[in-house]
């Protein structure tokens, strides 16, 4: 099997990798690469539309065991706008699960102004888990 094939409808350029074909990111037309064209963009928009952490951390799952939906929303253009989007459903779901939890567990502000290293103990074991359940609910999903 030949290590790059191209598309002839498309131009697009695939790369073999173990038993599959996956699009390399680059255009040929008549044999010839062509140069791929970076948009401009306002650093100011760039930052605003940054992954954060927990978009990061999903972009590596769906690149190591998802790759045909990363390639998909890669080649479509989406990827980036869903990073996004899980980074802020994952950002959403931890507040409230501390919250919530804190709340449950009778972790107030008064322990915090008598006791703070038990506090913050407390919000630790907290933040732990609810950490955990962001990661098995929607970043290893």
């Amino acid at each position: 099997m030949e290590k790059f094939i191209i598309d002839e409808c498309t131009g697009w350029e695939y790369e073999l990798k173990g038993d599959y074909y996956y699009p390399t990111g680059r255009v040929r037309k008549n044999g010839v690469m062509v140069p791929e064209e970076m948009p401009e963009t306002d650093p100011a928009e760039e930052k605003k539309q940054s992954i954060g952490i927990w978009g990061e951390r999903h972009l590596q799952y769906i690149k190591q065991y998802k790759k045909s939906m990363y390639f998909e929303l890669y080649i479509s253009g989406k990827l980036n706008a869903y990073l996004v989007n899980v980074n802020v459903q994952a950002t959403d779901l931890l507040l409230r699960l501390e919250n919530d939890m804190a709340e449950q567990e009778g972790v107030t502000e008064q322990i915090k102004a008598e006791d703070p290293m038990r506090w913050v103990g407390l919000m630790n074991n907290i933040r732990n888990r609810a950490m955990e359940i962001v990661n098995s609910e929607l970043i290893f999903a």
